[in-house]
């Protein structure tokens, strides 16, 4: 665990200018500590890549220093939790990205151990079916026990937060600004039920001014944070296609929501599917199944030999075709019984959820 004194120099080293995270984690690691960087001598800093007399100026300001205390006691009085990129409760995921802040604040009760996280973003101005998809796909995942992240801005992020409420389910909120303020001020309605079960991400300080701009640098966090990145709709630019590409650059899945071609909040989805950015999410068994979830043997409800006759006839189908020929790919499925894939997809998430059928490693499927 951090020391007040190693977390002095952290944040004085996070905010001296010119010093992104990855400057900051390749001084770090060659120094030790960021007290280490700061106290360290010029001509050795000199021979690191990257460290020109800019930079080494800034790094001998003691004003960063006293900003640092500052922004300590605020911390410590709001009994703020602070994960350092060294450590072990850092998020795993963006300790794996190469700019993921060295500094992550957060509030609430967060637990990411053992955990699928996905993100949702999209659009502000959502639409009527978008907030339709987003619910009903934040609904069907609730047997996966999934985290919702997003950025608990207006639209997309806070209709998923929303979802992810209602159905128990722990959600997670991005801010690009300090714990000490929520932007939109609207959503400060929803800030208890989401520190109930989840909470908040930043690495931006009390001080920091509220910038438009954050937003961009808030999205490497909602991507990082993720094993996927869920885009609902998109125009033909946003904040929502940074986070696509961010999440793309981190080599994680990104899946896109298609529309009609007329659809302005459905050119930038449409795009990404296009440039074989995203795969195409037209139902909610998709993410599973491409992301190769198992549902837990635990909360797998036990089936009695009786209850296969409440099997609707497709799966009574799919069952026999199973029965007969062992561990199956759904692709393959869908061809020998003669059913679209997408239809097969589905049926096979709710014969899983019956218990009559379990998914395997590789996209393959067996009977029970």
């Amino acid at each position: 665990m951090m020391t007040d004194q190693d977390l002095l120099y952290t944040l004085a080293l996070q905010h001296v200018p010119n010093i992104g995270d990855i400057t900051a984690k390749r001084l770090i690691n060659h120094c030790g500590s960021a007290q280490a960087v700061l106290k360290e001598k010029k001509q050795n800093l000199l021979r690191i890549d990257g460290i020109g007399s800019v930079i080494l100026g800034d790094l001998q300001n003691t004003e960063y220093l006293k900003q640092a205390e500052k922004e300590l006691e605020f911390i410590n009085s709001n009994h703020f939790i602070v994960s350092y990129f060294k450590e072990n409760d850092y998020p795993d995921k963006l300790k794996h990205c190469i700019d993921g802040p060295i500094l992550l604040f957060q509030t609430g009760n967060i637990n990411l151990k053992q955990q699928h996280i996905i993100s949702i973003v999209g659009a502000r101005k959502i639409t009527t079916s978008g907030i339709a998809f987003c619910e009903d796909l934040v609904e069907r995942l609730v047997p996966y026990n999934p985290i919702i992240v997003s950025g608990f801005a207006y639209g997309t992020d806070i209709t998923a937060h929303k979802a992810a409420i209602k159905h128990n389910l722990q959600t997670i909120g991005c801010l690009a600004h300090g714990l000490n303020t929520i932007y939109p001020k609207v959503h400060k309605r929803y800030m208890a039920d989401m520190e109930k079960n989840g909470g908040f991400f930043t690495d931006f300080w009390s001080s920091d001014k509220f910038d438009k701009r954050n937003f961009l640098k808030r999205n490497r966090i909602i991507a990082g944070l993720s094993e996927a990145t869920i885009v609902i709709e998109s125009a033909e630019k946003g904040g929502s296609l940074v986070t696509a590409d961010i999440a793309n650059s981190y080599n994680r899945d990104v899946f896109a929501v298609p529309g009609r071609t007329t659809d302005s909040q459905s050119i930038g989805c449409n795009n990404l599917i296009k440039h074989q950015k995203a795969h195409m999410l037209t139902t909610p068994i998709d993410i599973p199944y491409i992301l190769n979830w198992n549902l837990e043997d635990d909360k797998k409800p036990v089936i009695q030999k009786q209850l296969f006759v409440e099997l609707e006839a497709t799966e009574k189908i799919i069952y026999n075709y199973l029965k007969q020929n062992e561990k199956q790919q759904l692709d393959v499925i869908a061809i020998n019984c003669v059913l679209p894939i997408f239809k097969v997809a589905s049926i096979l998430l709710t014969m899983e959820l019956k218990g009559v059928i379990r998914p395997l490693p590789g996209k393959l499927f067996e009977v029970v």
